[in-house]
């Protein structure tokens, strides 16, 4: 046994980072516990060495279930055009170190094309989906949260169907259960 232990401070910081970026609460002390959640979880919630679910978002899907001063904003980030472009090439960064960036695709392409059915079925114009594709919050969770190598599948089959299968949930909870407030959950 070595001493002192290595530390690697990446992965808490990624999450903190995630929590900081996403989470909103009306008191500081939750800010704390969802990051006392996140990283607890990231030891307890396990299998095989991966994480059950992503860290940050379990840590804020706890605390909305279980708090009424705690939400996210997607509107928050805006919609211009330069903040998406700045999270899309810190995204190519990130997902070409992990080797991930078929899982964001799969989850914004599976995301794109029910938001893209369900204004054709309605029949409203193509500037909702397009408009509601925009979110700074559901980029920063496609390419930081989803595409986490210690969550996501290992075989690329796997990260397909699982991508596919949060945004059909997550579309099911928004639009059919009227859950907003849990729009983490995608």
């Amino acid at each position: 046994m070595v001493w002192p232990p290595a530390i690697d401070l990446r992965s808490p910081l990624i999450t903190g980072l995630s929590l900081s970026l996403l989470l909103r609460a009306d008191d500081p002390w939750l800010h704390a516990a969802a990051g006392v959640i996140a990283i607890a979880s990231k030891f307890v919630l396990r299998i095989d060495g991966k994480h059950i679910w992503n860290p940050a978002g379990f840590a804020i899907v706890v605390l909305i279930f279980t708090s009424n001063d705690v939400w996210i904003s997607p509107g928050a980030w805006g919609t211009a055009v330069w903040f998406s472009a700045l999270l899309a090439f810190f995204a190519i960064l990130v997902l070409h170190a992990s080797r991930r960036s078929d899982m964001a695709l799969f989850f914004l392409g599976s995301h794109a094309a029910l938001l893209f059915a369900r204004a054709w079925w309605l029949g409203d114009p193509l500037a909702i989906p397009l408009h509601q594709l925009q979110s700074g919050s559901l980029l920063i969770f496609a390419f930081f949260m989803i595409s986490d190598p210690r969550t996501s599948p290992d075989a690329r089959l796997g990260r397909f169907l699982f991508a596919a299968s949060v945004a059909v949930l997550g579309h099911y909870m928004a639009f059919f259960m009227q859950m907003r407030r849990l729009s983490m959950w995608r």
